[in-house]
Order: structure tokens, then sequence, then C-alpha cells
């Protein structure tokens, strides 16, 4: 881990959209470059007003570089698609943080397996005002683990080209960068697992 502490021990809990085995060993409190802790854990049901007022909170920006387009607000159909995910197939991890007494979400990574079962997209998205302590990588380092242990061969990611927080982030994990050969304005990050 960059952050150079040890996860605490893991805990478990109930949920309505993911199979309690699925969430064995996937509660961690993580500390940050600055020392800030957050709480990573699976996306759950419940999470679904923490999500909206996670994507509410990012800058026109952000929403460009995280969905390849420019959106107010989220729309019901792009929340249901979030929310709704089908483990092993698809995974989100969300990091959470204590804000005026409630926990807030202050980042999500998650993938989506492709059809034949072997790769599977990724994408990870940290709050504007959260970025540069290294909340990014302790979320696809997770999910890079739990898409290996789940089998998947190759984990990947299209991008805008001028995504400089992915693109260094992506080096930094090791995945490999192309121009994406349907359209110039996007790159291909790959990760052989």
């Amino acid at each position: 881990m960059p952050t150079g502490t040890q996860p605490s021990p893991p805990t478990t809990t109930p949920s309505s959209s993911i199979p309690p085995e699925a969430l064995e060993g996937t509660h961690w409190i993580e500390a940050l470059r600055d020392g800030t802790r957050v709480l990573i854990r699976p996306l759950r049901a419940e999470d679904r007003e923490r999500e909206e007022d996670f994507i509410a909170r990012l800058s026109g920006e952000s929403k460009r570089l995280r969905f390849l387009c420019d959106f107010k607000q989220a729309s019901p159909a792009l929340l249901k698609q979030l929310m709704e995910l089908h483990y092993p197939e698809q995974m989100a991890f969300v990091a959470l943080a204590h804000d005026n007494g409630k926990l807030r979400e202050v980042g999500v990574s998650r993938y989506s397996a492709t059809d034949d079962g072997k790769r599977c997209e990724c994408a990870v998205t940290v709050a504007d005002d959260w970025r540069h302590r290294g909340l990014g990588v302790l979320l696809m380092q997770h999910l890079i683990q739990l898409a290996r242990r789940n089998g998947f061969k190759q984990m990947f990611s299209i991008d805008a080209a001028d995504n400089e927080p992915m693109r260094e982030l992506a080096h930094h994990l090791g995945f490999e960068r192309h121009i994406d050969p349907d359209d110039g304005s996007q790159v291909i990050h790959t990760l052989a697992l």
C-alpha cells in the first residue's frame, strides 16, 4: 500500500444487493497520504442518496472526464445503472469519510464485465476536494484485487485523452495506454490481471 499502513481487520455487513459472502474481507479503514482516514467498502443499495450527492458535488470538468459527457444532474436512469450491481460481473467500492457528523461519499471505483466474462471495464472517481491524497490509488487497488480474485484476465478503462489525472493513476498502477482506434479523442488503458 502506498500509504504505508495496514488495513484494519475487515468487518462484514449483510446487504440486500450483494450476497454476504461477496462482502467478506472488503471493509477497510485506510489512511490517505495526509493521514486522513476513510472507510472503503462495497457500494450498497442504501448508498443511493450518497451516490447522487457525490455526483452532484463533482465539478463540470470532473463529470465530463468520468462520464465522457456534460450534464448538470444525474438522471434517474444513470443512478439506476450505477446502483444496480450484479456480483461478480459488476462491483463497486465506495470511500466514505465523516463530514459534519455524517458519512459522505468521497470516491468510488467500479468494474463491469464484458460479454466474454474475461475482461472488465473499470472507472474511478474522486471528489474534487479529495484529490491528490492517494484515494484513487487505494480504490483501484481494492478493485484490481477483487477482479483478479473473480477470475478476470484484463481490466480496461476508456478515458478522454486529456484526462491527466487518469493518465497518471493508470501509469502508477501499471496500465498500458493506447489511443482508441475508433475515437482519437479517447484513450484505452489496459492492465493484465
